[in-house]
């Protein structure tokens, strides 16, 4: 069984290609997310985890989930992580999870994919091209993946060195309360109250105040971008930042698929 979240569809894409691939089925977690629910998944076949990369790691909410989450059946457990070039200590983090469910860690598989993330002019856009290019070459591995999973081989992707995870595992917590607020995110009079954003969140903290504009609950949230990014209208903003960028959403490059 392949299990995802996605925000923006590019690790939606990679587990409905994957499930197809392997004659198995893809469950989106994001409602099991939002509604804590822990309920056991059971599977006969090999579980197979596609997740984004946010700041050189899985999405806190994932992690946490599938920490407390119960898998039944199959014992085997693979990692596929979409991110824009850096999966970081993702993969770290997929070893210690197969380690506390006392399942067979079975690798991971790193692809790189458009990035959605711009709440920050640290990364510059890229162009149309860039996105296609960054589609077709991830598409490209995936029957790949597909035959190791199916032959029961291991994925195996770069080593992840310590310096790495010394780094990143005291600096992200400083980094998601320092830089990943909800207080820049505000909405324009393009909003037309259909309540996406709010549905969207996997952490559950955007509600839609009585004019029915979404309000963000907490002050750090994950950045995952789902709110802003799947906005019909582009109606959500962050700060000053996000005025003049465009919007990402998988679906809109799919035809860079077909063209290959």
């Amino acid at each position: 069984m392949v299990l995802y979240f996605s925000a923006t569809g590019n690790t939606k894409y990679v587990a409905e290609t994957l499930a197809k691939g392997l004659g198995d089925t893809a469950e989106n977690l994001l409602e099991r997310i939002r509604r804590r629910d822990f309920s056991p998944i059971h599977s006969e076949s090999p579980f197979v985890i596609c997740s984004p990369v946010i700041v050189c790691e899985m999405p806190r909410f994932l992690n946490a989930w599938l920490r407390k989450s119960v898998f039944t059946g199959s014992r085997e457990l693979y990692f596929v992580f979409t991110s824009g070039g850096y999966a970081g200590i993702s993969s770290f983090q997929g070893k210690l999870l197969a380690r506390k469910k006392k399942m067979k860690y079975m690798g991971r598989a790193e692809l790189k994919m458009p990035r959605n993330y711009i709440a920050s002019d640290a990364y510059p856009e890229l162009s149309r091209e860039e996105i296609e290019d960054r589609i077709r070459n991830a598409s490209k591995h995936l029957p790949r993946i597909v035959a190791l999973i199916q032959s029961g081989r291991k994925l195996k992707a770069r080593h992840v060195w310590l310096f790495e995870i010394l780094i990143t595992l005291p600096f992200n917590p400083v980094w998601s309360h320092l830089k990943q607020r909800t207080g820049d995110f505000h909405v324009s009079d393009q909003c037309i109250s259909c309540g996406k954003c709010e549905r969207g969140c996997p952490m559950n903290i955007i509600h839609l105040d009585a004019k029915k504009r979404p309000v963000w609950d907490a002050k750090c949230c994950s950045h995952c971008m789902a709110c802003i990014q799947n906005c019909p209208t582009s109606a959500i903003e962050y700060g000053l930042i996000t005025h003049a960028k465009n919007r990402y959403r998988f679906e809109k490059y799919q035809y860079a698929i077909k063209e290959d």
